[in-house]
């Protein structure tokens, strides 16, 4: 047996905020497509719940995946936007799952947090602590935005995304380089001298970021540690079905996928339409990659990350996937 993803889903708010709303400070939709690819994103509104997103993410991966809630030994949600203090969203999630012999917890590693998440779900997996973890990205940045500051106004949106990872068999074709039949992999990583690139303190509150310098690193740091992980396990770019990286900009993620000779074929982007939604990135540009035939049953998904802390982190790990759903899921 061997870890693999097994269910995945998406939710976004209902308002999609395109980029003529940033006329007003100084934004044209031509300045935003060139330096991002952004082309819109989702707002929740400000009586919205991020767990409302998260549920509903959650419950399309858990239908996906055949698992009943009761068979999720843990959820684990990846936000830094939560609608509490305390308690996090994964309780409040796991409660309306019914996932009531679930552990529950929050990550806090910002873009990262997704992959930080999944790595976890992989080990507990692996150790026979779990045979089956729900984990979820989940985010309402337009929380900590600054709305007139328009360096980082445009940049971001809203969203969840979650997956259920599994122990599953290893795909018919084991022996293969790739899907299930490859164990997973990980490298995380975290440097927090590099702080005042990105950070948002208890005073401000809102999103502070050095772009520049945040490009260059986040090339750098995604770049290597995805290097490292395709090493570990003597794999290639060619080896990966899928790459998807923190949908954070466009010029990031084609810089992330050329230093690492992935194929534009496949190589994921999202970005246009739902901005950087941080740790709900990767798995809601999976379920819309899902959705559009872009994977296949199964196969091997690369994913990297970088965000404020700093922190970053890379792996590759196999999906074993069913038909999907007709509709993307929408709430909020």
């Amino acid at each position: 047996m061997t870890a693999a993803i097994v269910g995945i889903g998406s939710a976004l708010p209902e308002r999609a905020v395109p980029n003529s709303h940033f006329a007003a400070i100084g934004s044209s939709d031509e300045w935003i497509v060139k330096r991002t690819g952004i082309r819109q994103r989702h707002f929740l509104p400000e009586d919205g719940h991020l767990a409302d997103l998260a549920l509903a993410a959650s419950r399309t991966a858990l239908a996906q995946s055949g698992r009943t809630a009761r068979e999720v030994g843990h959820v684990v949600v990846a936000t830094t936007t939560p609608d509490r203090t305390t308690p996090g969203l994964a309780v409040e999630v796991a409660a309306r799952l019914g996932a009531d012999r679930a552990a529950a917890f929050d990550l806090h590693a910002a873009c990262a947090g997704f992959v930080y998440a999944l790595d976890h779900a992989v080990a507990l997996i692996e150790s026979g602590r779990a045979s089956a973890v729900l984990v979820c990205g989940a985010e309402a940045l337009t929380r900590i935005t600054d709305h007139e500051d328009r360096s980082t106004a445009v940049l971001l949106g809203d969203g969840a995304g979650a997956v259920v990872v599994a122990d599953v068999d290893p795909a018919p074709s084991a022996g293969t380089r790739t899907g299930p039949s490859v164990e997973p992999a990980f490298r995380l990583g975290s440097d927090g001298e590099l702080i005042p690139l990105l950070y948002a303190d208890r005073y401000d509150r809102k999103l502070r970021m050095d772009g520049p310098e945040i490009f260059v690193q986040a090339v750098e740091r995604m770049s290597e540690a995805a290097r490292d992980v395709l090493a570990r396990r003597e794999l290639t770019a060619d080896d990966v079905d899928l790459f998807v990286a923190h949908q954070a900009n466009a010029r990031i993620v084609r810089a992330v996928g050329k230093e690492l000779g992935v194929a534009p074929e496949r190589l994921y982007l999202n970005v246009d339409r739902v901005a950087n939604t941080s740790s709900a990135s990767i798995p809601l540009a999976l379920h819309q990659a899902w959705r559009e035939g872009r994977l296949g049953p199964t196969g091997l998904l690369g994913v990297a990350a970088f965000g404020a802390g700093v922190t970053w982190g890379a792996g590759v790990i196999g999906w074993h996937l069913t038909e999907p759903e007709a509709e993307p899921v929408e709430a909020g």
